[in-house]
């Protein structure tokens, strides 16, 4: 009995150890087999899933960033199920896993690759949206000229040709109308520096009759500017400028009998430096001016020299301003000089160089683009030579404000103070105020409009004076960006204590401004 339940018991132990031999070995088969089922499509796959008995090859994961690139494979020896603890194959396989994919799958892709080709890979495999759904950025000024770049400059030449109406052609009391020709031609030129900074405007229009009053003139000017940044919170100035056109027949200067009044030229010029020193801020401008004058055309025939008006003034001003912030800043200027004619004595025997001296003080603004400028006010004298000559002192005015009080609209104003010399016996001159207000407003992208009004008052030495006032309203349509249709409007009118010194104008022009 006790040999049955031995023998029993050992029939059962074998039994158990065969069970646990098929729960190890099973499972790692049908596991080998689906892996090989799901890793590969070729025919050797094919072949082990319909013959177990065919190898299955080593399971290796090929999705990207499975393994590193330098993982090592291992083979194991799993001959033994039992016994000691199951050791690796020596020495072990070291291969690397790209490696090993190309021979096992050389049809596959064979490694995830390094960031950047990553990055390119998504670049062009990304789909580019549709032009028409882009979003670009809006110009702020459609119409706004492109300019010609020329070295580091980029230049904006303008032609406006047109014809104009007018009431009285010379501005003269004794005046009459006229159609005339009218084309204007303009230059403007910026550089395009990261450090210093110049500009040129320059302009010239051209008159011609078609029909009433006979008109041949033409006027113009240039100006250039140049602003140096030098060390040290030191900056450089310098400026020239030059303009010329026919005196009007309201020319302080009276010439009887002439058929048209003379040329007048005027050239000017400064050189200044600038100086921070904290708070403060110091400046010394250097500035000659020069006028000359051509002959007058008689009406029967022949010229009259104006050679005894042409001058050369000479001047030197100090300023000296105090920052309060950087958007205000008070200041003093203090300026001298000397006029100097070319002829000793004019016509009628008068001496008539002078010193000049003057005074001002004022404020300067910058808060950005809403307002920038400066304006001032004070005193000014020229003394002259012959004592016969009183002097010619008053108030002087300077105005250089800009203000935009919305996208669109800018308001500037700027007024002036001038000595106006004269060759009238026992008259010294007279001193000119002359100021000027203008509103421009960009009502759409195409369509531009602008009013200016204008006030210009002439004193006379020893009594007298001149008043002109005068308003103007312009529209202009852009038809693109090179092309536009332009229209103004302008009244002007002289009244004076002196007798034979009134006038009124009225003028229209229409015409085309061509750009670039």
């Amino acid at each position: 009995m006790s040999g049955v339940c031995f023998s029993v018991k050992r029939a059962m132990l074998y039994l158990g150890c065969a069970a646990g031999a098929l729960l190890c070995v099973v499972p790692a088969i049908a596991q080998e087999s689906l892996r090989g089922t799901l890793g590969t499509l070729d025919n050797r796959t094919v072949a082990q899933a319909e013959d177990p008995g065919i190898p299955s090859p080593d399971y290796t994961p090929i999705s990207p960033g499975a393994l590193p690139d330098d993982a090592l494979v291992i083979e194991y020896d799993d001959s033994q199920l039992f016994g000691e603890e199951t050791q690796p194959i020596e020495p072990p396989v070291q291969r690397r896993r790209e490696q090993e994919i190309q021979d096992e799958f050389p049809t596959r892709a064979l490694r995830a690759g390094t960031v950047e080709e990553a990055e390119l890979s998504r670049r062009q495999n990304t789909r580019v949206p549709a032009i028409e759904g882009q979003d670009f950025r809006r110009e702020e000024n459609p119409y706004a000229p492109l300019g010609l770049r020329v070295g580091t400059f980029v230049l904006r030449p303008s032609v406006e040709q047109g014809l104009t109406w007018t009431s009285n052609a010379n501005d003269s009391p004794e005046g009459g109308e006229a159609l005339l020709s009218e084309t204007t031609l303009r230059l403007r030129a910026a550089s395009d520096w990261s450090l210093h900074r110049a500009n040129l405007d320059a302009s010239t229009t051209i008159r011609r009759s078609l029909s009433g009053e006979d008109v041949k003139e033409a006027e113009g000017d240039i100006n250039a500017n140049l602003e140096l940044d030098l060390a040290n919170r030191l900056t450089g100035r310098a400026s020239l400028g030059y303009s010329f056109g026919r005196e009007s027949a309201s020319s302080p200067v009276s010439i009887p009998g002439v058929e048209e009044q003379p040329l007048r030229h005027t050239i000017v010029g400064t050189l200044g430096i600038e100086k921070g020193v904290g708070p403060l801020r110091l400046r010394a401008t250097g500035e000659v001016s020069r006028n000359q004058y051509g002959d007058a055309e008689l009406v029967g025939g022949g010229t009259l020299s104006q050679s005894d008006r042409n001058s050369t003034l000479a001047l030197v001003r100090l300023r000296g301003g105090y920052e309060i912030s950087p958007a205000l800043m008070p200041f003093i200027e203090v300026e001298a000089g000397r006029r100097f004619y070319d002829e000793e004595r004019d016509s009628a025997g008068y001496a008539r160089s002078a010193n000049r001296l003057g005074a001002r003080a004022g404020v300067a603004i910058d808060l950005t683009e809403k307002l920038s400028g400066e304006i001032s006010a004070g005193w000014i004298s020229e003394d002259f030579e012959d004592d016969r000559l009183q002097s010619i002192s008053g108030p002087s005015l300077a105005a250089s404000l800009e203000w935009s009080p919305m996208r669109g609209t800018i308001v500037a104003l700027n007024a002036a103070t001038y000595v106006e010399g004269s060759t009238s016996p026992g008259s010294s001159g007279s001193l000119l105020h002359t100021g000027a207000l203008r509103l421009e407003r960009q009502m759409r992208s195409n369509l531009t409009g602008s009013l200016a009004f204008g006030a210009s008052y002439r004193d006379y030495e020893g009594g007298g004076h001149d008043l002109v006032l005068s308003g103007e309203a312009a529209l202009t349509w852009w038809l693109n960006r090179y092309v536009g249709l332009t229209g103004r409007a302008r009244h002007e009118r002289q009244t004076s204590n002196l007798p034979g010194r009134d006038y009124e104008t009225n003028s229209v022009f229409m015409g085309m401004t061509i750009q670039r």
